[in-house]
C-alpha cells in the first residue's frame, strides 16, 4: 500500500513540476509623482496566465535597492486577479521618501540620476499548487526630479485641492 501511495505521490509532483505556469516580467520604471516629502515610481509588470481561469494575486512583494543598499521595501496585499488566457498589466508603485536620496549623493553624481535594482515577489494562488511566488528583478537609472519637477508637483497638488474644493 505504501509503495502504491508513494508511486500516486511521484505521479501528481511529476504532473506540477511540468504543468504550464503564469509568467512575469516587469517592463517599465517610470517616475510617476512628485511630491514635496516623496517621490513616486511605477514599475509597469506583464503578467501572462495560461490557465482558461482568473488567478488570484495574493500580494506584491517589492524591495528597491541602490548600492547595494535596500532603499524601500514593502508589500501590496490582494491587488486583484491575472485574466484568463491573457496577459495582465500591474501597476506597482513604489513610493521613495526625499530623505533616502539625500543619503544617496555619492551614488547621484554628475548624471542627476541613481542606479538601481527593483526586486519584486509576485505571489499567486494557483489551482492544486497553492501560494507560488514569481521572483522578477529589474535594473536600470531612476533620474531625479530637477527643482522645476519639485515646483511643477506642488503646483499640481495645488491644482488637485483646488479642484476638490470646488467640487464640495
Amino acid at each position: 500500500m505504501a509503495g502504491l501511495i508513494d508511486k500516486a505521490k511521484n505521479f501528481v509532483a511529476e504532473k506540477v513540476v511540468n504543468m504550464e505556469k503564469p509568467e512575469a516580467s516587469i517592463t517599465d520604471v517610470d517616475m510617476k509623482k512628485v511630491s514635496m516629502d516623496s517621490i513616486s515610481y511605477h514599475a509597469k509588470v506583464a503578467v501572462k496566465n495560461p490557465y482558461s481561469v482568473p488567478v488570484p494575486i495574493m500580494q506584491i512583494s517589492y524591495t528597491l535597492k541602490c548600492s547595494g543598499r535596500v532603499i524601500v521595501s514593502g508589500t501590496i496585499p490582494d491587488p486583484g486577479n491575472i485574466k484568463a488566457d491573457d496577459t495582465t498589466m500591474l501597476d506597482v508603485p513604489v513610493k521613495v521618501p526625499h530623505s533616502v536620496l539625500v543619503s544617496l549623493a555619492k551614488d547621484i553624481g554628475a548624471d542627476w540620476d541613481i542606479d538601481y535594482t527593483l526586486e519584486l515577489g509576485l505571489t499567486i494562488d494557483l489551482p492544486v499548487i497553492g501560494n507560488f511566488t514569481i521572483p522578477l528583478s529589474h535594473s536600470g537609472e531612476i533620474k531625479l526630479p530637477t527643482l522645476s519637477d519639485l515646483w511643477k508637483g506642488g503646483k499640481e497638488e495645488e491644482k488637485e485641492d483646488t479642484e476638490k474644493v470646488k467640487e464640495i
